[in-house]
């Protein structure tokens, strides 16, 4: 069963979905940001943290990951997180990275990752996670740009240190881009000041220290993590890593995530069925359904 979101008005029925899924008919006008469509996206939550399933772009090819982030769309989520595959994803676990590795095995590059990511932002906001050696390989300038000019909302460089990301944030801001930066429990204070000054679209709040992955349960210290991060910005917190199931969702929704990454268990999904989206489809229903307050 598809649905829309009942607690977001403006969320892609999904006739809508399917209908404009390739027609260039953008749920967004062309004077917005990538940082206003990723705001909008948390404020259109009312009343429930935001889902933002993450998919692995070509997984198990490009046409495939589309149709998976289509199922996404018309089963409430509320923004995407798009894999670009890389050879040395430091920070995923075996599911994740085995589904990057398959990825480029079957041929998947950059330019066409971003071209899917284009298909993909005519239905919701999309967040680029990519490793910055891609990143540098263009240039920041040209990266940001080609972002944009796809439609896709935001940018996370999971390999991109504080100290480091001026010149990145600055393309990015140039162009609307936000530059979502990662925070996990062991940030101390004084470095959570600093990211959450610079963040833009929302943080990043790893739950765990270690690498993407299924866990049996939310990990302890969420709800401190959310409040810390919270004390030194004025964006949305997001929190990833270890999310598996509806109760984890539910567990860091009530911690006061405003939005709920989840990844390893949708990429799982996908790579076991003959029909990835359809396998996706109940899943994300579900995890949706466990974020209502």
């Amino acid at each position: 069963m598809t649905r829309s979101n009942p607690a977001r008005p403006d969320a892609v029925p999904a006739e809508t979905a399917r209908a404009t899924a390739g027609t260039g008919a953008r749920r967004t006008t062309e004077a917005e940001t990538g940082q206003d469509r990723i705001a909008a996206a948390f404020a259109a939550a009312r009343g429930r943290a935001a889902l933002m399933p993450y998919l692995m772009a070509g997984y198990p090819d490009l046409d495939a990951s589309v149709a998976v982030a289509t199922a996404y769309a018309e089963n409430g989520a509320d923004l995407v997180e798009l894999g670009v595959p890389f050879s040395d994803p430091l920070a995923d676990g075996p599911v994740i990275h085995a589904a990057a590795t398959k990825a480029l095995e079957a041929g998947a590059k950059l330019h066409s990752v971003l071209e899917a990511g284009q298909r993909i932002a005519e239905l919701l906001p999309v967040v680029l996670m990519c490793y910055a050696n891609p990143l540098y390989a263009r240039g920041p300038e040209r990266f940001a740009a080609e972002l944009a000019e796809r439609g896709i909302s935001g940018l996370i460089v999971p390999d991109l240190p504080l100290e480091e990301s001026a010149a990145v944030r600055a393309a990015c801001d140039a162009v609307g881009l936000a530059l979502v930066p990662l925070v996990a429990p062991t940030t101390p204070d004084a470095r959570l000041a600093g990211i959450g000054a610079a963040a833009r679209g929302f943080i990043y709040a790893v739950s765990v220290t270690g690498t993407t992955g299924e866990r049996a349960a939310l990990a302890t210290g969420v709800s401190e993590l959310v409040a810390r991060a919270r004390a030194h910005t004025t964006v949305p917190i997001a929190v990833g890593f270890g999310i598996a199931t509806p109760q984890h969702a539910a567990a860091a929704a009530a911690a006061g995530a405003d939005g709920v990454i989840v990844g390893t268990r949708l990429v799982r999904a996908a790579g076991e069925s003959d029909d990835p989206a359809a396998a996706v489809r109940e899943l994300v229903e579900e995890l949706g359904a466990a974020l209502e307050r």
